[in-house]
């Protein structure tokens, strides 16, 4: 393990405002900036109870990615998914990543990730294991530093959560084509568009994980997916890819769930139509991730 070095440490999220939908239990977040080794001031948001007490169970850490198509969204629009899996139980460090092409956000990421595995004892208890998780956009950005944090042997990762991930650039799947109809504009094309500088860069695994030629050793995965979602073919395909890897892989398509995945993007006080669903779908995977804590 890494020992810890002179950053920032984790706001007490105790004190923090209270925010997430009307409806549902109020959760505690807090927004701040770390200082990652890069020498960036990285802004996110802290969801969740700080442990205070040795007592106290030990829940798992999260780091997660809004969507946005790559050229938009920000930590509001990450609100949902991440009040989502701090209901799940997971203390949740949501990234403003940087809106810039190929590499920054995939860097960023990952020492993000650095971060929060230096900093887990407080953040969430000792021996509490971390995560990736994203939607949309961010789905790609949680799997490409999985694929970075293996290629680096650290750190290590309990699972990774892939929301309706973003990760064909072609953009031609049936289920995107049937999404988008006879409109003359695709928000994920003029995303991919900007995100990706050339042609080199759609080769790069980091850029585009689901074209990454090897998938050994990656964490266990959770895909979430609606049926009629834009995203279910690519997201579909990735989850095949990596069992045919050897990996373990849960996939699981939500049927007939209006509004998915538009709704995981909203801001304000507002609840997804498959919230509680996914947030079971959270629960038991975090639960059959779970290492025991030594006594």
């Amino acid at each position: 393990m890494e020992p810890d070095r002179p950053t920032s440490s984790p706001p007490p999220l105790a004190d923090a405002a209270a925010c997430g939908p009307a409806s549902a239990p109020a959760t505690l977040c807090a927004d701040t900036s770390i200082a990652v080794d890069s020498g960036e001031e990285v802004a996110v948001r802290m969801y969740g109870r700080k442990k205070k007490k040795k007592t106290d169970p030990v829940a798992p850490v999260v780091v997660h990615f809004h969507g946005g198509a790559f050229v938009s969204g920000d930590l509001d629009n990450g609100c949902t998914v991440a009040t989502m899996l701090e209901g799940a139980g997971a203390v949740v460090v949501s990234v403003a990543y940087p809106l810039t092409p190929f590499p920054q956000p995939v860097n960023t990421g990952y020492e993000v990730l650095k971060w929060v595995y230096r900093h887990r004892a407080k953040l969430a208890g000792q021996g509490a294991q971390v995560y990736l998780a994203g939607e949309e956009a961010g789905g790609n950005l949680a799997a490409a530093v999985g694929l970075m944090a293996r290629d680096q042997s650290h750190p290590p990762l309990a699972g990774q959560i892939l929301l309706s991930p973003m990760l064909d650039p072609c953009v031609g799947t049936a289920s995107l084509r049937e999404a988008t109809g006879h409109a003359t504009g695709c928000k994920w094309a003029e995303g991919w568009a900007n995100f990706l500088r050339g042609p080199r860069d759609a080769e790069h695994p980091y850029a585009v994980p689901a074209g990454a030629l090897r998938l050994a050793s990656l964490p266990p995965t959770l895909i979430l997916v609606g049926d009629t979602d834009p995203m279910h073919d690519e997201a579909v395909a990735y989850a095949a890819r990596l069992k045919a890897a050897g990996l373990e892989v849960t996939c699981h398509v939500f049927s007939k769930v209006a509004q998915w995945p538009d709704a995981l993007l909203q801001t304000g006080a507002h609840e997804c139509p498959c919230a509680a669903a996914a947030q079971d779908q959270f629960r038991r995977f975090f639960e059959a991730t779970r290492c025991p804590v030594p006594s």
